[in-house]
């Protein structure tokens, strides 16, 4: 009995391993060719989802994920390939406030204030993209971030009844961008864990009509 616990045990990485891999190898599937890295490439939406991030790094310089988001955003409204823009962000304390940020910048880039709408519970991708449906009544979306996050989002969305497609804003490279794709390793396990367990937004609230 001892020895085959051990050798379950010994296998335990391996089996950790081919779940990564099965994880991630399935996202991508489902989001091909559903995301675009070129204007005159990706379809118009009413709608463009950004999904939030931090301005700043933990050592107070510019995050370029971030600012990549933003110029995203107003190159496809400027391109006429949406009309209006959801920003869906983390808002959890008075002093941490994406969604108003990212609004403040897309404002300075010449998005009308009236076209932006708030999310202030996107808490996470998987509350972002089921709030987009729930409260804000999207039944298709282009969402707005990095490819690889635009790929988890999208197929969050896709088995949440919501119709996405991806705009890649540029990624990063360098070890950077190493430690947030190995990160998003574990973040499309968490998807499929979520899914089987039904995990829900944090918060739904009143429909906001996007007009």
């Amino acid at each position: 009995m001892k020895r085959r616990y051990y050798k379950i045990l010994g296998l335990l990485p391996l089996i950790s391993l081919l779940i990564l891999i099965l994880c991630n190898y399935t996202i991508d599937r489902a989001a091909e060719g559903k995301t675009f890295s070129a204007i005159e490439s990706v379809p118009k939406n009413r709608v463009g989802l950004v999904l939030g991030t931090s301005k700043k790094r933990t050592n107070g310089q510019p995050n370029p994920y971030y600012t990549n988001r933003i110029d995203a955003t107003i190159a496809l409204f400027n391109a006429g390939k949406i009309d209006f823009v959801l920003v869906s962000g983390d808002n959890g304390t008075v002093y941490y406030n994406e969604p108003t940020t990212i609004k403040k910048d897309l404002v300075k880039g010449g998005i009308p204030e009236n076209k932006i709408y708030l999310d202030y519970a996107g808490f996470r991708t998987l509350d972002s993209m089921v709030r987009a449906k729930e409260v804000f009544g999207l039944d298709q979306v282009t969402v707005i971030s990095q490819k690889f996050h635009n790929q988890r989002a999208i197929y969050i969305a896709e088995k949440k009844g919501l119709h996405a497609i991806g705009f890649n804003a540029t990624d990063i490279s360098g070890q950077s961008g190493l430690k947030v794709k190995l990160r998003e390793y574990f973040a499309r396990v968490k998807v499929f864990m979520d899914l089987v367990f039904n995990t829900q937004p944090k918060f739904f609230g009143d429909r906001v009509e996007i007009k």
